[in-house]
This record gives C-alpha cells, structure tokens and sequence, in this order.
C-alpha cells in the first residue's frame, strides 16, 4: 500500500509532462500573429502574420517592426502550458510571453468593415489594473458600474483625453490572464506605438499603417492569436507547438 500511495504522484508527474510535450496551437486557430524579440530582454521586435490553409501555415502581407514592454517579456497566462521561468505580474513592465487569442478591436473613433467585434471607447471606460478589483483585468463604463469601481486605474481607454495621446487609437484586447488572476497582469492589448524605439508597459504596440492592416485581416470566425516569444525559445518550440 505505501508503494501504491508513491506511485500516484509519479504518474500525474509523467502525465502532465506527456501533456505538455503534446501541446500545439490548437486547430481553430487559422490566424496567428507572429511576435518575435532578439532576447528575454530586447523591446523591440519583427511582427510576421499567418494564415493556415490546408494544416499548413502560409505568411501573409502583413510585416512590421514593433515595440514591447520596458523590461522585456515574460511567461503569460493564455492558450499554452505553464512555463518554468520568470512568470509576468502586474506593473513589472513586462510583455507576456506565450499564444494568447485575440478576442476584440477598441478605438476612439466608429470603425466599420472589420470582422473583430468592436468596440468605440468614451471617457467613461477604464480597463482595471488594480490589484484586488472585483473587475480586474477588464474594460468597463464607470457610468455602468460607478465611479468608486474605477478608482486608482491607470488605464483610462480614451487616453487621448486622459492622456493627451493616441496609443489607444486604434487597438486589439489580447487575452492574457483570462482567469483575471489579480497580480498576474492586466490590461494587455496591441495598439498604436510612440516611436520604434519607445517601449510599452507591457503591450505591443506598431505603427498605425500596420495596425489599420492587421485590423483589416483579423477575422473572429477563424479565432486568431497572438505568439509572442524571443528568437530562441520560438526556434525550440516551433516544432513541438506546429508554429510557422
């Protein structure tokens, strides 16, 4: 009996580790936006689309260079297995490494002809940082849920009036931490950049050409992601997962 109580624990070990050597990009995922950075450290990066057609993926006409968190990535909540390593948290200015499905498009402005849902950001509409927040990690209207709910938010959607800038011009919600594990990092979105040598606090962001692109090609029938991971560990999983 006390080898039986033994064995247990040894075959949930050896069953996660066949889960995790099994893992790919799961099959209703035929748009993958392709995120890669020099190192764990770079802010900068190469943006490289992907459609899959016939099991295979093919590259499309959507290329850019783009910018990431201040201090690098790392390992994020979203479609793939927990990763050993340096996991993201809220406020450490870090872009969440991993595949993470990309669910909504926001903005300021109306936008018709896309194939996201959308959503036209006012004043009103905060997306909660606030560790402990009954509605951390998500957008919401303080004309819906009061004033009080949104106190302390750093992340008011309109920043073109709380901000005096236009980041969130144009944007995409990146499902990372879709559990809204508070302290686990919120509010993760691709979105407009300041510069190609200016960093985020944690998202992706591009020029506006690229992103009017991307918005125009992202299709919510064909569940698209995004993968975000340095060179390195996109070569060592690229085979395990089926990346491009």
């Amino acid at each position: 009996m006390k080898h039986y109580k033994k064995l247990i624990p040894l075959a949930a070990l050896l069953a996660c580790n066949v889960a995790l050597a099994n893992w790919q990009v799961p099959s209703d995922v035929e748009q993958l936006v392709v995120v890669t950075t020099k190192d764990w450290q770079a802010i900068q990066g190469q943006m490289q689309v992907y459609e899959r057609q016939d099991g295979q993926w093919q590259a499309a006409d959507i290329k850019t260079p783009v910018t990431i968190g201040r201090t690098g990535m790392a390992w994020g909540i979203g479609l793939h297995p927990q990763q050993p390593g340096q996991q993201k948290q809220e406020g450490d200015g870090k872009a969440p490494a991993g595949v993470f499905r990309l669910t909504t498009a926001f903005g300021y402005q109306a936008l018709n002809n896309l194939h996201l849902p959308y959503e036209q950001m006012q004043s009103s509409h905060y997306c909660m940082d606030v560790n402990g927040s009954p509605y951390y990690n998500q957008i919401v209207d303080s004309q819906k849920v009061g004033e009080k709910a949104v106190e302390g938010s750093t992340e008011g959607m309109r920043r073109d009036l709380h901000n005096g800038d236009d980041l969130y011009k144009k944007g995409i919600v990146v499902e990372h931490n879709g559990g809204n594990i508070s302290g686990a990092g919120s509010c993760i979105f691709m979105h407009l950049w300041r510069a190609k040598d200016k960093p985020t606090a944690g998202c992706t962001a591009m020029p506006e050409g690229a992103m009017d692109k991307l918005l125009g090609w992202l299709e919510a029938e064909k569940h698209p992601a995004l993968l975000l991971l340095p060179e390195d560990e996109y070569q060592k999983l690229r085979s395990e997962w089926a990346l491009p």
